[in-house]
């Protein structure tokens, strides 16, 4: 009899100890379940209706994009949704008067030709502003070695927000004070670009987002904005209402 007892307490162990080790597992592949859905954020993102400056535009020339050259973000692509996009032109400080307007004169116009095809308004509030554009050297590019690569002569960046659980984003332009004539024009075109989506280069110097400054800068070409509505065609994370996880996850991965 106490043989059969011990033997019971033996078994009863042991289906205990493989129950643990079944249940331990589950919660394993559970858990890697959830991280690998955590790093996967397509299913935060989705497309916005076109504006209509984009969708009334048409390229009767089929003179084709360079979507393949655009780059998308964790976030998506870095697509406006809220028009019309507000501009900062930051007057430059630290130059006359009159070359300061003459600065500004050529961002400004930068702008208005942008906004023939998407929405933009110049803005005296910094506060308000989704892109600002400023007159100021960028900083030195370093290789992973230490050794210093040559200036920059403009330089776009963006930072990600969320208000009211919308994801945003703001964008700031640096604009070498190298830059004169038409090259501040054609560099304030060219980043505007980066800033308006097209987070990429083009191949062809006819493009004003080919990747390297040229001798007779172009205007916008219509590549230029044919790649900028594909870009616009896209799914993105931004101008999306977001729970409350969903803005800690993104706050996470950015």
């Amino acid at each position: 009899m106490g043989k059969i007892t011990q033997n019971q307490n033996f078994w009863r162990r042991l289906i205990a100890v493989l129950t643990l080790a079944i249940s331990t597992g589950l919660l394993v592949i559970f858990s890697n379940f959830q991280v690998n859905a955590i790093v996967d954020k397509s299913y935060l993102q989705k497309t916005h209706s076109l504006p209509p400056t984009l969708a009334q535009w048409q390229d009767k020339t089929n003179s084709g994009d360079y979507f393949d050259q655009i780059k998308s973000t964790k976030v998506g692509y870095l697509i406006w949704s809220s028009f019309p996009v507000k501009v900062k032109i930051e007057p430059p400080q630290n130059i006359n008067e009159k070359q300061s307007q003459i600065w500004v004169n050529s961002v400004f116009q930068a702008v208005q030709e942008w906004s023939i095809y998407l929405p933009l308004q110049v803005v005296e509030k910094s506060a308000i502003a989704d892109i600002t554009i400023i007159r100021k050297a960028p900083p030195l590019q370093l290789e992973p070695n230490g050794k210093i690569l040559r200036a920059r002569s403009a330089l776009t960046t963006y930072d990600l927000y969320t208000e009211n659980n919308i994801l945003s984003h703001r964008f700031t332009i640096l604009l070498s004070p190298s830059q004169t004539g038409d090259y501040v024009l054609s560099a304030a075109r060219h980043e505007l670009g980066h800033a308006l989506g097209i987070w990429g280069h083009s191949l062809l110097q006819t493009d004003i987002m080919y990747f390297s400054q040229v001798r007779k800068p172009p205007f916008i070409s219509v590549r230029d904005v044919n790649t900028l509505k594909k870009v616009y065609e896209q799914p993105t994370s931004l101008g999306q209402n977001l729970s409350h996880a969903e803005a800690r996850l993104i706050a996470f991965i950015r």
